[in-house]
């Protein structure tokens, strides 16, 4: 195989910061993974991303040597069966809050016996480097990242279970949302007390389940931070928010 090393890196306890991605143009994709980023999240959730777009921007983040994620809509099943089969290695599901809500992405995004997902991973074998159907067949199901959005109260309330859930490779907080729904929609602050003191819950989750506990961060600094308290997947900002903070600083200096 010359590529699927998310997994991988994962299993192995290694820390994978992450780009990601709200601007439809692959060049983007391809400058965060040139930049550093070992993967790239193409946001088709809130971002401006459609899946025809998602496709070409797979084979960019590929192109550079990074691992493609795609973050589908909110349980919109099909697309993560679709992401997988077009060479992402791993897929972002919003708002699982359930084990219902776990266990219906790992069906559409693991083969049996883990879940049903159908076959049709041509792309996807192409990218990955995979000499025949069989080789992907046997080792698709790890080789592939399912990242369950842990962002509501009832999701913390349930999350031991969605951790426990087979097939489910990665706790992944959302802290705007879930700061949202834990007052009642008063408030965003992904950075607020009641937040921060969920955060060592999920983390504990995970280890204890054997998987991975993953956290957006807006900066790197939240991100290095985040990582020294057990978060082993991090999303770093957002593109479009780059571009605004560079061009702004820009700006600041002639208006002086």
């Amino acid at each position: 195989m010359t590529s699927f090393s998310l997994a991988r890196r994962l299993r192995a306890g290694e820390t994978v910061y992450s780009g990601w991605s709200s601007l439809p143009a692959p060049i983007i994709l391809e400058v965060l993974a040139r930049e550093g980023f070992s993967a790239v999240a193409i946001d088709m959730q809130h971002g401006m991303w459609d899946f025809a777009g998602a496709v070409t921007g797979i084979g960019a983040i590929h192109g550079v040597g990074a691992a493609p994620i795609v973050r589908t809509p909110y349980h919109d099943w099909p697309s993560v069966s679709r992401a997988l089969d077009m060479g992402a290695e791993g897929v972002v599901a919003p708002l699982i809050n359930t084990v219902a809500d776990a266990k219906e992405f790992v069906s559409v995004a693991k083969f049996p016996p883990v879940g049903d997902r159908s076959w049709g991973p041509s792309r996807a074998m192409m990218l990955g480097g995979f000499p025949d159907m069989k080789s992907y067949l046997q080792s698709a199901n790890d080789e592939t990242v399912t990242i369950a959005m842990i962002e509501t109260r009832e999701a913390l309330a349930n999350v031991d279970a969605i951790a426990a859930v087979k097939g489910i490779d990665v706790l992944f907080v959302g802290p705007s949302d879930l700061s949202i729904t834990m007052s009642d929609g008063a408030v965003l602050d992904p950075h607020s007390k009641e937040v921060e003191a969920e955060l060592d819950k999920i983390v504990a989750a995970a280890k204890k389940a054997g998987k991975v506990a993953g956290l957006y961060c807006a900066t790197g600094e939240r991100a290095a931070a985040m990582a020294k308290r057990g978060f082993g997947y991090l999303a770093v900002g957002n593109d479009l928010g780059f571009l605004r903070e560079g061009i702004g600083a820009h700006v600041k200096k002639l208006k002086g």
